[in-house]
């Protein structure tokens, strides 16, 4: 009886697959369910309700079977158990259905858990690549800061800004302000939000605004404060470009109404009864007049073409005849400097889109320009051709002046800005004349370059696009007007 006991013991442990089963937990569990099936069985076999044999036999049977469940319903929790740890590292797990019932249901909810992990995955991969694609198309540069200040991300700007690689770096390794640092310790500690402004001198001066806001709680990449920075360079240049406007302006005009105070009273005083001294009092006085005149109209013609920059003229302007007539309209103004203006403009340039009245002026500045500052006795030259190949036209005017000091290019376009002042004066400009040029050529949409070198003179270049929409062409006579 214990030899045949023996040997199917045998058979059964060959015939596991002790692979998936550990034989010493297998080996427990059922002992515990021997012990209680035989405990069961003795009670039954003690109170004559079962024969001793009897008992046995259906003790071992019954030993046998509990034996084959506990090992497939143990192998079945422990394979679900190894593919959730599988499934918590982010690895991929081969579906297997249990061998028991409850084994089958959780092989079901374990490929449910799998498809929805899955998707919350690819949904939250799409919500960080997302929100990696916006930090990076912010035109202004934000830095996400963990614990010790070390930036834990940086987008694009932030890298175009500070260069190199950011990430893992100290903030005051990355940017170099003690102020921005002290913000940034004073915001940790507070937990409430700061404001600092400060200014980088390389490579070239920049103001910035800093924004630092510290979270509630830190996120999951370990990010505790958004710092974030707004470019106020422009807003600060255009502050001081308004007040050296007011300045300028207020310079512009004092001195004249100064020298005609002066004569008025002179003239009303000592030189009353002097002809002669009146005679050049006045001439003097109308000079002055004429150019606050010049300057008002020059202010006047400014406000009006930036008050409609942002709006494209629709009219059609034939360039050809447009430019030849403004050529031809300051002929005289070449004379008096024995000067000579050349034309060179294609045939068959394609129309702009354009206001002709703008234009005119626009070219009117640059020549006069070119013959007031050009070698006197030398050549104007104006040329207009199509570039190819995308239909572009180039306007260029050059002169044979002095030429311009490279340092200066920058900045001609500005509004009362002037190489040599004293000879802009008398000549009668009013500083105003190239930033009337540079905003009807943004109006129009034309790109505007200087070239100039010192001793072999300038040349002022209009690259304006073709028009592209049919609209009333502007004639000879506006161009004249």
């Amino acid at each position: 009886m214990l030899r045949r006991n023996a040997a199917i013991h045998a058979r059964i442990y060959a015939a596991m697959a002790w692979r998936d089963v550990p034989f010493g937990r297998w080996l427990r569990a059922v002992a515990i369910a021997a012990a209680l099936l035989a405990l069961a069985f003795i009670v039954l076999a003690g109170l004559g309700l079962l024969a001793p044999g009897t008992a046995a036999l259906t003790w071992l049977a019954l030993t046998l079977v509990s034996a084959a469940a506990i090992r497939w319903l143990l192998g079945d929790l422990l394979r679900t158990r190894d593919q959730l740890e599988r499934l918590a590292r982010g690895e991929a797990i081969a579906p297997r259905d249990g061998r028991t019932r409850i084994g089958h249901e959780l092989a079901q909810s374990l490929q449910r858990l799998e498809r929805e992990s899955g998707q919350r995955t690819a949904r939250l991969k799409s919500d960080h690549d997302g929100m990696e694609r916006a930090l990076d198309a912010l035109p202004g540069p934000v830095l996400l800061l963990g614990e010790g200040h070390k930036v834990v991300r940086a987008n694009r700007a932030s890298q175009d800004l500070l260069g190199g690689e950011l990430e893992g770096r100290d903030l005051a390794s990355v940017l170099r302000n003690p102020d921005v640092v002290a913000a940034l310790e004073e915001a940790t500690r507070a937990g409430a939000g700061q404001d600092v402004a400060f200014t980088l001198q390389a490579p070239v001066q920049r103001h910035f605004s800093a924004r630092i806001a510290p979270l509630a709680e830190p996120a999951a990449d370990g990010t505790s404060v958004v710092l974030a920075l707004v470019d106020m360079t422009a807003a600060k240049r255009a502050d001081q470009m308004r007040a050296d406007f007011v300045a300028n302006a207020s310079h512009e005009i004092r001195t004249p109404l100064a020298t005609l105070s002066g004569f008025i009273e002179t003239l009303s005083g000592p030189a009353e009864d002097d002809p002669e001294a009146r005679r050049k009092f006045l001439a003097i006085m109308a000079r002055h007049a004429e150019r606050m005149t010049r300057l008002v109209e020059d202010l006047l013609s400014l406000s009006r073409i930036e008050m409609n920059e942002h709006t494209l003229p629709t009219d059609r302007v034939d360039l050809p005849p447009h430019l030849a007539a403004v050529a031809d309209s300051l002929e005289w103004r070449a004379g008096q400097r024995h000067a000579r203006i050349e034309q060179e403009i294609e045939a068959g340039l394609p129309p702009l889109s354009g206001d002709a009245g703008e234009l005119a002026q626009l070219f009117q500045n640059l020549i006069d320009n070119a013959v007031k500052y050009g070698r006197e006795g030398g050549t104007v030259s104006i040329r207009a051709r199509r570039e190819m190949p995308e239909g572009a036209v180039l306007v260029s005017i050059s002169d044979e002046g002095e030429g311009i000091a490279r340092e200066h290019l920058p900045r001609l376009t500005e509004r009362f800005y002037r190489v040599d002042t004293a000879r802009s004066r008398e000549l009668g400009g009013t500083g105003l004349g190239l930033a009337i040029v540079k905003h009807i050529a943004s109006r129009h949409r034309a790109q505007l370059s200087i070239d100039s070198e010192p001793g072999k003179g300038s040349t002022f270049t209009l690259k304006f696009p073709p028009a592209t929409s049919e609209a009333p062409k502007s004639g000879r006579d506006e161009s004249r007007a």
